[in-house]
This record gives structure tokens, sequence and C-alpha cells, in this order.
């Protein structure tokens, strides 16, 4: 089936999965049909664009924080996000207990300074480098940080979409949702 002939409700739901929005997804899915999966990044980044620093704050709120297992596993055994935030987090499933335990103080010292969660598009990156850059985020002005968070939510966007696209039965045509 294809993501451009999907009803409505059904299509808000999968873009849901891929940003926590629902501004950002009711728009998306109202800007279907899609031409091809670069149409809808293009889309998507246009979309993310014009939404506001509280729909920003929406889809953050949707992420489990980095490193929290607990969470993940309960997003995972749900289905809510197909495991997507479980292979995006695994750099976390190595990392020593000092890490994890400082992770975890730096999130509640971002969340408690920023108002959200630390966001990061941890996929690729280990436990440490996740640490680094929230050690080094914690410090920024939070105007100049709920951009760089809207940044990392952005490059997360991109790679679920593309999940969410390979995952589907589509056209057989690559270019064509």
């Amino acid at each position: 089936q294809e993501f451009n002939s999907l009803d409505n409700n059904t299509a808000v739901s999968e873009l849901l999965k891929v940003c926590g929005s629902t501004l950002w997804a009711n728009n998306m899915s109202a800007s279907r049909p899609f031409s091809s999966l670069s149409d809808m990044m293009e889309r998507a980044e246009i979309e993310w664009s014009s939404v506001s620093p509280d729909d920003w704050k929406e889809a953050f709120a949707a992420h489990p924080k980095i490193g929290d297992k607990e969470a993940l596993r309960k997003k995972f055994s749900s289905g809510n996000q197909s495991g997507w935030e479980g292979n995006e987090q695994s750099g976390v499933n190595t990392a020593s207990e000092a890490v994890l335990n400082r992770l975890s103080e730096m999130n509640d010292a971002y969340l408690s300074k920023f108002g959200y969660i630390f966001l990061i598009c941890a996929t690729g990156k280990t436990a440490q480098e996740m640490l680094d850059a929230i050690e080094t985020r914690y410090h920024n002005d939070p105007a100049d940080e709920i951009v760089i968070a809207a940044g990392e939510q952005a490059k997360i966007t991109k790679l679920r979409l593309r999940k969410l696209i390979s995952s589907r039965e589509l056209n057989h045509s690559p270019s064509h949702l």
C-alpha cells in the first residue's frame, strides 16, 4: 500500500512515529501526494521550519531521555516507534555505569534548565560522545539551544522518514510514494 493512499488518520499516526509534533504530522499528511522520497524530505524540512517552538517541544517530549533504558524498553515493547529508538540509541548499550550515571545526571540538569529533554541524533554515536555533547550544550543560551535541539530533531526525522518509507510496501517504483 502506498503511503500517499493511506487515509488521513493512518498517515498522521505513521508520521507521529517519525516526529511527535501533531501539527507537523497533520501538515505533512495534508501535503500529500509526494512524488518521491526526496519530495517528502523537502516538505518535511519546510513543515518543520514552519512550526513553533511549542511544536518542537511536543516533538521532543515524544523521545525517551538518552540512555533511559527503561523508557526505551517500554516504547519498544509497545510498538510505538517500531524499535527505532532502541536502534538509534544503541550506543548506550555498551556504556559503563559511570557514563550512564553521568548521562542521567546531565539529563536531569538539562531538563531542569531548558524545560525539555536533551535531544541528539544518536545514530552512530557512543554514550561518551552523547555525554560530551550534553555537557557542552548544557552551557548554551536557551534561545540558541532550542534551535540546536530542533536541528537534531530534523536529523532524526529524516532518518525515520527513510525507515518509514522503506518499511512500508509502497509502489515498486523507488521514486514514487
